[in-house]
């Protein structure tokens, strides 16, 4: 009785190929299902920080180099999420009257860099006035730039990661389906 299987060396390489692409795929996939907080190593937290204008909703960007995004930081020992996003909008913006209109709602990024996640709440302003104080620990402002700007602004300059998330955020402040998604 011979084996019926093909050995390993008359296998094509492109056969090998696929089924690593194949396994690296469905480990993937098992983290993302079975992943905890637990083992997630950071979890940042910030606040899409919006502000109503005369016709329409501004949603406030940070610049560091060229990229755009939200205030955030790391959550630190010991702090809820919230708090994080709060301090960080503080520390990194100057302001603070937030109210949380539509309630503690949160989105997160998919999983970037070695484990790191962000969580996004949105919170409401009546301030239009930024501040990018200089941080005590690098000696200089932490981002570069802030603008207040459309949802359509916003979506173009963010990235991929974070689209979404803007995404979620229009339409729980106008209840309307933002004008690129299908």
């Amino acid at each position: 009785m011979g084996n019926d299987f093909p050995s390993m060396g008359s296998m094509p390489s492109c056969f090998w190929m696929k089924l690593k692409f194949w396994a690296m795929e469905r480990a993937c996939w098992a983290l993302r299902f079975w992943g905890t907080e637990m083992e997630r190593e950071t979890l940042s937290a910030g606040v899409i920080v919006v502000r109503r204008t005369r016709d329409s909703w501004r949603y406030l960007l940070l610049r560091v180099y060229n990229y755009w995004d939200f205030p955030k930081g790391i959550v630190e020992p010991g702090e809820d999420p919230i708090q994080t996003g709060l301090r960080e909008v503080e520390e990194e913006t100057g302001l603070k009257d937030l109210k949380f209109s539509w309630g503690y709602d949160y989105r997160e990024t998919p999983p970037y860099g070695p484990g790191k996640v962000a969580r996004y709440y949105v919170g409401e302003t009546r301030q239009i006035h930024v501040v990018l104080p200089v941080s005590p620990e690098l000696g200089r402002p932490e981002h570069h730039a802030f603008r207040w700007m459309s949802y359509e602004e916003a979506r173009r300059l963010l990235s991929p990661r974070v689209g979404p998330i803007l995404d979620w955020a229009h339409v729980l402040i106008t209840g309307e389906k933002p004008p690129n998604a299908s």
